[in-house]
């Protein structure tokens, strides 16, 4: 508890400035004064900013971000760009204290392994990998941080305590996102602290994909493990990211995007337990092209409802069919049902288009923009926690095929694996039948609407129908104009009496009156001021950055 207090007054120093700046965006002066709404490049300096405080908070902190990188329901896109960069890489734990752990739960080491080298091979933020021999067979060993319970105990704690405060400075809906976001990650961090756990992922995984000779997944060694060790078969690989290392060894970089897009989609789509954290550090490449995979502490499964709405998402893309897209985020709880299907459609083209490589015009990018600008914090996609790890694995898949090859198109992909798969000939059977229940609804409709129909005519004949008219304008527009009207008058008052004191009175009276017209004529010309926001050239479409590349 102790350890608590003093942490929450670590973190409470590293995360106030920022809060004080969101405190300044809802009142521009703290305790008044209008609000604001920042730039995009002033989102994006925040975002660095949290990032470093988070790296300086340490492990816990550490996986907050990565999971905060999978929520953009709880923050802005800004956010989620900087902190999909983070990583598990931390320098290493003294030797002495890891081989205390490792003896505690396995045994001495000159006992156990026939040969063990302490120069971990990696540092992450919950443990360290070593590599040995045992048994004949070279083996990695992941050994849980010494005293990284306690530390995250502590922190989890923090983060509770944080919770009222961080929901001052949010909306509604947000603020709820931050509940489930708190009880997500302490269930996920003490997941992967598991070893236990991250042992039988890797083994059902591994079930799962040994039929398919493109993929490799290490072995675990039951005998060897604890929930504080696991020790696995020792795969060695090129990082997928080295390209060049790739090119030299002749392999085949966009075959093996395929592979990779191609085994996620199994995984998810048809398996329902799948390896969640596939950044170029967990996935290496052995000279003769197999797809090997590392570190099966971030996994996650998916239960049956949302495999088969993943299959229709990806069915209504490949048909770029949009009222068909909205319909299946919406089924799966991730879009709002009172969204505005005109402003979801337009964004839904321009992320098909931009997911195919195709070229977009600029003023369409920033027409749509320009749509959803008023609304860039309460947009209405909500991440459900069952599907939050799920996008985030098809973004940083699709991320790694388009390193790999430039002209990856994981929709043709997709689109390829569900017709191999057999899906593409049951949703066609599907559409058949819903095109005869439609046919069905509209002889029903054509038996029901005439009689419906002349009872409308004969009251239209008496005159018995009247016509109430809505505006779909929202009501700022109204209050806007409502400011507008009696500044007006209250303006036009203070110059009449202004003219009327100086005409009958004295100037002093007169200037008194004008004096009480300037903040009045300053608050009329401020309300017919254009609304500030986002109206910088977008930078983040695929064109943009293969021409950066092709630049650099």
């Amino acid at each position: 508890m102790l350890r608590a207090y003093w942490r929450f007054v670590v973190v409470a120093s590293q995360f106030l400035p920022l809060l004080f700046a969101y405190a300044r965006d809802k009142k521009r002066f703290l305790l008044f004064g209008g609000s604001r709404q920042p730039s995009a490049e002033t989102r994006r300096r925040r975002a660095q900013s949290l990032l470093d405080s988070l790296v300086r908070l340490g492990p816990t902190f550490i996986k907050l971000g990565q999971l905060l990188s999978t929520r953009p329901d709880v923050l802005p896109p800004e956010y989620i760009e900087e902190f999909e960069r983070l990583q598990d890489d931390v320098p290493p734990a003294d030797w002495e204290r890891a081989k205390a752990v490792l003896e505690s739960d396995i045994g001495p080491i000159e006992e156990t392994f026939e040969e063990f080298d302490t120069e971990p091979i990696s540092g992450a933020s919950l443990g360290q990998v070593y590599t040995a021999r045992v048994d004949g067979r070279d083996v990695a060993v992941k050994v849980r941080r010494p005293d990284i319970e306690s530390l995250v105990e502590a922190d989890l704690r923090v983060i509770r305590w944080s919770l009222p405060i961080l929901m001052r400075f949010v909306d509604q809906a947000r603020s709820f996102s931050l509940e489930t976001l708190a009880d997500e990650f302490e269930t996920t961090i003490r997941e992967e602290m598991d070893y236990n756990r991250e042992r039988r992922m890797l083994e059902e995984i591994g079930e799962n994909l040994e039929a398919n000779e493109n993929v490799r997944v290490p072995d675990a060694l039951p005998e060897y493990s604890s929930q504080r060790v696991l020790t696995m078969e020792y795969v060695g690989g090129t990082k997928i990211s080295k390209l060049d290392d790739l090119d030299s060894a002749g392999v085949d970089r966009t075959e093996l995007a395929r592979t990779l897009q191609q085994v996620y989609l199994q995984m998810i789509v048809d398996d329902g337990a799948f390896h969640a954290d596939p950044h170029p550090g967990n996935l290496a490449v052995k000279d003769d092209g197999t797809l090997v995979f590392y570190d099966f502490g971030m996994s996650g499964r998916v239960d049956p409802f949302i495999q088969e709405k993943i299959i229709d998402f990806y069915m209504a893309v490949a048909r770029q069919d949009t009222d068909a897209i909205l319909d299946t985020l919406i089924e799966m709880g991730t879009l709002s049902p009172d969204a505005d299907r005109e402003v979801m459609a337009n964004v839904m083209e321009l992320a098909i288009a931009d997911a195919r490589g195709e070229d977009i015009e600029q003023y369409r990018i920033q027409q749509i923009i320009q749509q959803v600008e008023d609304t860039i914090y309460e947009f209405p996609l909500r991440l459900p926690p069952n599907l939050a790890l799920v996008l985030r694995v098809a973004t940083v898949v699709e991320g790694v095929c388009v390193t790999l090859d430039p002209d990856f198109d994981f929709i043709d992909v997709a689109t390829d694996y569900l017709r191999d798969e057999g899906y593409i000939e049951e949703s066609a059977r599907g559409y058949v039948e819903d095109r005869v229940g439609e046919i069905q609804d509209f002889g029903e409709s054509m038996v029901r609407v005439p009689p419906k129909l002349e009872s409308a005519l004969d009251d239209l004949d008496r005159g018995n129908v009247s016509l109430q008219v809505s505006f779909e304008d929202d009501e700022s527009a109204f209050d806007r104009l409502a400011k507008r009207l009696v500044f007006g008058g209250l303006l036009s008052a203070l110059v009449i009496a202004a003219a009327v004191l100086y005409a009958f009175a004295d100037l002093t009276a007169a200037l008194i009156a004008l004096g009480g017209a300037v903040p009045v004529a300053f608050l009329l010309w401020r309300s017919f001021r254009g609304r500030r926001g986002l109206r910088g050239k977008p930078q983040f479409t695929r064109q943009n950055l293969r021409k950066r590349r092709g630049d650099e």
